[in-house]
């Protein structure tokens, strides 16, 4: 089937919706469907024709609730999506956070096919705040697009709980995927950094709600039983010019901050790691650089949120610890480091879990969801969904 596979934010720069709408539409591509990827892209690689990559236009970055949300705001979009559209005459539209305004929105609004819609949940709520009242708000202008989905995807319990609030429908739980060849136990370590240190290893933005912060207060507590310590953080934003300040100011030597790296160095920083630290402090629906540490063979310290203990199980495959609370991250993280039978029991439970979040996994129950919905294609808008999971 030919399949359009949709995200609102610039394709230019890195993130979790678009890593996840790239690996979907590889594995589309995999099992011989015709897969096209639409979406907005500025910069120099805006200009960049890319295979598969329908380019919609420029993008203008919103500061919201300490991220950026880069998306599309043009008053031409909606002619041309309604021209793409046209031309493309696809099977299926698959929306990636339908409900954001921009591209999202305009193809949802012009769409006349089957169409999904998969939510993320931390984007959005980025976009329109987690609070009721913004929700009651916007409810009217947003209620009669969301009923033009003719199916919804949720990646997380965590996902499903917070949109079902205000958006109840009959969601089907699909989670994000990982690649376990990407990042398996076997991807060679970075050399620099197997001098006997011990690695601790923090990956993500460094934005507010991604906790990093947290782990920096952690350091001095850590290193009163283990000085033999590294902490590598691994991330851009606009907050980590003021955390490197902080660590020079203090002399902390072997706290590292790398900036930004590319897609082929990233699995070698998680291969060199000796733990694994996410201490997100909310707006996490799944948590895929969990994943990616389970898929490394990396035990793991994180905050327990809701979204993160959708993935971890607090002492089966990891430790989950109290937001918010860096002498308890240190205590666990410490734990780790002293208890190699521990470290063992988590790598080989998360090695196991993870293979269920394998991406061709995840893509063929995303597949088979379209299959079931256009076997009942009469069906124009989603069910109400029942009170219970």
């Amino acid at each position: 089937m030919k399949i359009g596979l949709v995200s609102p934010y610039d394709w230019s720069y890195p993130g979790g919706v678009r890593d996840h709408v790239w690996h979907l539409a590889e594995q589309f591509i995999t099992m011989g469907h015709d897969v096209r990827v639409l979406a907005p892209a500025s910069g120099s690689q805006g200009k960049l024709p890319e295979k598969y990559i329908l380019k919609m236009g420029w993008t203008t970055p919103i500061p919201i609730n300490g991220s950026i949300a880069r998306i599309i705001l043009d008053p031409s979009l909606a002619l041309r999506v309604r021209r793409v559209l046209h031309r493309e005459r696809f099977d299926v539209i698959h929306i990636h956070e339908p409900l954001v305004p921009g591209l999202s929105q305009q193809v949802l609004r012009a769409s006349r096919t089957l169409t999904v819609g998969t939510f993320h949940t931390a984007s959005y709520s980025n976009i329109y705040s987690t609070s009721q009242l913004a929700y009651a708000s916007t409810y009217p202008l947003l209620r009669p697009l969301f009923n033009k989905l003719s199916g919804c995807i949720a990646v997380s319990t965590a996902a499903y709980q917070f949109i079902s609030r205000y958006f109840p429908a009959d969601y089907r739980i699909i989670p994000n995927g990982v690649s376990l060849e990407r990042f398996g136990p076997d991807v060679l370590p970075l050399p620099q950094l197997m001098d006997g240190k011990q690695n601790i290893l923090f990956v993500g933005r460094f934005e507010k709600r991604k906790g990093a912060k947290y782990l920096l207060r952690a350091v001095p507590i850590i290193r009163e039983r283990h000085p033999n310590t590294r902490f590598i953080f691994v991330g851009e934003g606009r907050l980590r010019r003021g955390f490197q300040q902080f660590v020079e100011r203090k002399g902390w030597q072997d706290v590292v901050f790398t900036g930004y790296v590319s897609d082929e160095d990233l699995p070698r920083y998680f291969a060199s790691a000796h733990v694994f630290c996410s201490p997100a402090i909310g707006g996490e629906s799944l948590g895929i650089v969990l994943l990616e540490a389970m898929a490394a063979g990396k035990p793991i310290v994180a905050s327990n949120i809701k979204g993160y203990a959708t993935v971890i199980e607090h002492e089966v495959d990891g430790l989950l610890t109290t937001p918010r609370q860096a002498d308890e991250l240190a205590s666990a993280i410490c734990d780790l480091l002293e208890n190699e039978t521990l470290r063992q029991k988590f790598i080989q439970a998360g090695l196991v879990k993870v293979r269920g979040y394998a991406w061709p996994e995840v893509a063929r129950s995303i597949m088979d969801y379209y299959c079931e919905l256009l076997g009942v294609r009469g069906a124009t808008s989603v069910k109400p969904y029942p009170r219970a999971l």
